[in-house]
């Protein structure tokens, strides 16, 4: 019989995913979201780094993989997400969720926009190249950080909503008898 609160989790990443098709600004999609929720609701470490790489994987194969050389970046990027939600575990509070969500916008920036300037051929790979890499995609990053914490709220409040409506969600505890 399958797990009910798995499977709702992985709806709801797959939901989530899908987000990813529909027109929206630059940079403003659930990736590290989905990651961050992933890691912090998944029991088993492999669910919580397999269904939502699997599932960035398979939207990326409908949108196209970018600069392929830069995937690595990003995706290793997703997994520290991942390891994020990990790190909050049982402590979803606002903060602890919001604070995590910032930390893997910022590493996003970091690290993709370092493959960027390393594999892309857009920089010179040079400091003064780098530099300019990074100030091009200050621009993006207002977008990344606002759709990571939008999505961070919408997933975790919305799971939090469905606990609090089907105690058969809540990790840990058996549905109790009418």
């Amino acid at each position: 019989m399958w797990n009910v609160r798995f499977v709702t989790l992985v709806g709801i990443v797959v939901a989530a995913t899908a987000m990813r098709l529909v027109p929206h600004p630059p940079n403003v999609t659930p990736i590290a979201a989905i990651a961050l929720f992933g890691g912090a609701h998944f029991a088993s470490k492999r669910a919580a780094l397999a269904v939502p790489l699997l599932a960035m994987c398979l939207s990326d194969l409908l949108l196209g993989f970018g600069v392929h050389r830069v995937m690595p970046f990003v995706y290793g990027s997703f997994a520290l997400s991942v390891v994020l939600g990990r790190l909050i575990g049982d402590r979803r509070s606002t903060l602890a969720v919001g604070g995590a969500a910032v930390t893997g916008s910022v590493l996003f920036f970091v690290i993709t926009n370092f493959g960027m300037w390393l594999f892309s051929g857009f920089y010179p790979r040079t400091l003064g190249g780098l530099e300019a890499c990074y100030v091009a995609a200050i621009p993006f990053f207002q977008n990344t950080l606002g759709g990571d914490l939008f999505y961070a709220t919408l997933m975790f409040g919305g799971f939090r909503l469905a606990e609090h409506l089907a105690p058969r969600l809540r990790e840990g505890r058996a549905p109790q008898p009418a």
